[in-house]
């Protein structure tokens, strides 16, 4: 969903000085005998928005706009188009039908809440266009720069144009293919200090069975078997959020140590979908964020404290970091230590940058994790042959790790790539046109949605094949019979949407994938997942809800096994 822009200013503006005008200067021309200046404005205000609603709901989409002869998905409300089945279902899924079951040349248009526009980019050549050769045609919607910067700063992933540029080539070195490759013994460390843990919690009996808030009442008084059970969600998040924490600012949280450590509470407190989250963002559609903001609701002094909260942590590291450079102690070559040496940021700059790379690192890595071990429940078969060119490919959990012992693995990257198309941590991005422009010889008015979709790109038949709805690593593995692995089977990069392309591409797409490689290898190395509730096979019973990423409402929940020889 994005924001509906109602010209409330411009219309209070007009009629503010057209009801002073009239009821001093022309009287005569209003309805009524003694006219006032409140009451006239109250009238023309009214007249006004009618007006603008008639052409904004009806006249301009259906009879003006040039994007009127788009293909279009069928049926949806004469006055709010498809907003009722985008409201309905998880994020990505009725764009995931449409770009299937709609031909199309590579856009298709659909209608939001009052028939506001919406065009979805389909084709490799379309995508190319909107991310790379006039990406900064295509800007973020206020909405999401208002709501996403009061927890991740105004940072790279938010900045527009000339900043974005100045921004993406100062932190570019902190990603640099070797920087990379000399962080794998971090994410390695903290994958197996991540797992001890694991082990031991799996040992000790695992959760306890009443905290499953999705079991039935007679599966908590009669459990089928004994075997512990793990929040996946919760404990990848752990060890993400330390990765992120070493790997961007040379400090270890200590989440994987203590589930409650501050900023793992943090975080945990704002990323948990709540009502009160959903209220808000409803209300951010209509009204402006400044006073949605404001509202005396708890998720916005919850949001206020967190913020608050996290912004002091990074101020204080970079304070600590500009002391140990001036004093040239050691070098170190955490992100923030890069950034700060480019001498190009601000302090308060750099604060943004760090709570950008805390939040939206950690959690999409964390959610990858999450969706990676539930694919693996529904196909152990996968889950087995993993786990073995894992142990084939690395020692033991408790060896020493390096870049290249990953790497060599390569159907642990095939299934890591499958997961990330599959279930893209971030399944929707929208945009919105800075100017009139075009997509494919197609006119784009300024001001136009429109919409990549991840979800959507990532399962297109057009461009995976009739197997694009399955879920299958082979399609990423190496072979004569496959000349596009490196592509995941599909003929142009653009089929793989996860990280976008270009200018405005992830900054972070190499560091994620090495940390997700290794987590996972740690984790399916050493332990064995299964679904709690069998049920959940069926991802519609995962009730999936979104925040900043894609997760189920209550969490997952999987029976966990130590597996023995590692």
């Amino acid at each position: 969903m994005a924001e509906v822009e109602l010209p409330f200013k411009s219309l209070m503006a007009v009629s503010a000085i057209s009801s002073y005008y009239l009821v001093n200067y022309q009287p005569n021309v209003l309805l009524f005998a003694e006219p006032t200046v409140v009451g006239t404005f109250a009238q023309l205000f009214t007249l006004q928005f009618f007006l603008w609603a008639v052409w904004k709901v009806v006249i301009w989409p259906k009879f003006v706009s040039p994007l009127r002869k788009l293909p279009s998905p069928s049926g949806g409300s004469w006055w709010n188009g498809q907003f009722n089945t985008i409201f309905k279902n998880t994020t990505g899924i009725p764009m995931a039908e449409w770009i299937n079951t709609i031909p199309n040349d590579g856009l298709i248009a659909y209608r939001g809440l009052i028939n506001t526009e919406r065009v979805l980019v389909t084709s490799p050549k379309a995508l190319s266009e909107v991310m790379t050769t006039r990406s900064y045609d295509f800007i973020k919607p206020k909405q999401v720069v208002t709501t996403l910067g009061r927890l991740l700063g105004v940072g790279i992933l938010l900045a527009e144009g000339d900043e974005h540029k100045f921004q993406r080539k100062h932190l570019a070195p902190a990603f640099a293919f070797r920087h990379i490759k000399n962080l794998y013994p971090v994410f390695w460390m903290k994958a197996r200090e991540n797992v001890v843990k694991l082990v031991d919690h799996v040992n000790a009996g695992g959760a306890e069975r009443e905290q499953i808030p999705y079991q039935s009442p007679e599966d908590l008084a009669n459990p089928k078997d004994a075997t512990p059970v793990i929040n996946v969600g919760s404990w990848s998040a752990r060890a993400t959020l330390d990765i992120i924490g070493l790997a961007g600012m040379g400090k270890d949280f200590g989440a994987v140590e203590d589930e409650d450590a501050l900023l793992s509470r943090t975080y945990r407190k704002i990323f948990t979908f709540t009502s009160g989250a959903m209220v808000i963002g409803l209300m951010s559609m209509f009204l402006p964020g400044w006073f949605v903001h404001a509202l005396p609701i708890k998720r916005n002094s919850d949001i206020i404290e967190a913020a608050g909260t996290i912004r002091n942590v990074c101020r204080q590291e970079i304070k600590e970091k500009k002391v140990r450079l001036a004093n040239k102690k050691y070098k170190d070559v955490d992100i923030l230590s890069i950034a700060l040496e480019s001498g190009g940021f601000t302090d308060e700059n750099l604060a943004d940058q760090m709570m950008t790379f805390l939040a939206a690192g950690h959690e999409t890595t964390a959610s990858a994790m999450l969706w990676a071990i539930y694919l693996l429940c529904l196909h152990p078969e996968v889950q087995m042959r993993l786990r073995q060119e894992i142990r084939s490919g690395i020692q033991s959990l408790d060896s020493d790790v390096t870049s290249q012992e990953i790497d060599d693995i390569p159907y642990l990257h095939a299934v890591c790539n499958e997961v990330l198309r599959f279930f893209p941590p971030v399944p929707l991005t929208p945009r919105i046109t800075a100017r009139n422009t075009t997509i494919l010889g197609q006119a784009i008015p300024k001001g136009t949605r429109v919409m990549l979709v991840p979800w959507a790109i990532n399962r297109s038949e057009e461009l995976w094949g009739p197997t694009a709805l399955k879920f299958d690593p082979e399609r990423w593995m190496p072979s004569e019979s496959n000349p596009h692995s490196a592509n995941g089977g599909a003929s142009s990069n653009y089929a793989f949407l996860t990280f976008l392309h270009g200018p405005r591409s992830c900054i972070g797409q190499k560091f994620a994938l090495s940390e997700f490689a290794c987590l996972l290898a740690a984790w399916v190395g050493r332990l064995e997942f299964e679904l709690v509730d069998e049920s959940q096979r069926d991802q519609n019973n995962l009730n999936i809800k979104g925040g900043v990423t894609m997760k189920p409402a209550k969490g997952l929940w999987v029976k966990t096994k130590v597996v023995p020889g590692w």
